[in-house]
């Protein structure tokens, strides 16, 4: 066995190399395809700032479907036009 190795030491050498080279192109198409997940991920997601403006305009949102639900008086209707310049401003930033 040991002699074998002696003597066909090239030949192994380069057919491991052959193996690993085959099995590293694969990768290169797994990690290019990781990549454009990523970058779609990153195009999703919020930054901090818009994360605070969306959270501001659901809550005001929610503040003037709870008016609407409860039909009260005059200062309800100033509040929901309130609420909606208030939303139009969030929306410009």
């Amino acid at each position: 066995m040991k002699k074998f190795i002696q003597n066909n030491f090239t030949t192994i050498v380069l057919i491991i190399a052959l193996l690993s080279f085959f099995k590293s192109c694969g990768d290169s198409r797994d990690i290019a395809k990781i990549k454009s997940e990523i970058k779609a991920i990153k195009d999703s997601t919020f930054t901090k700032e818009e994360l605070s403006i969306e959270l501001k305009i659901s809550g005001l949102e929610a503040e003037k479907r709870m008016i609407q639900a409860t039909d009260r008086n005059m200062l309800d209707v100033r509040r929901q036009t309130e609420i909606e310049e208030e939303i139009k401003k969030l929306n410009k930033k």
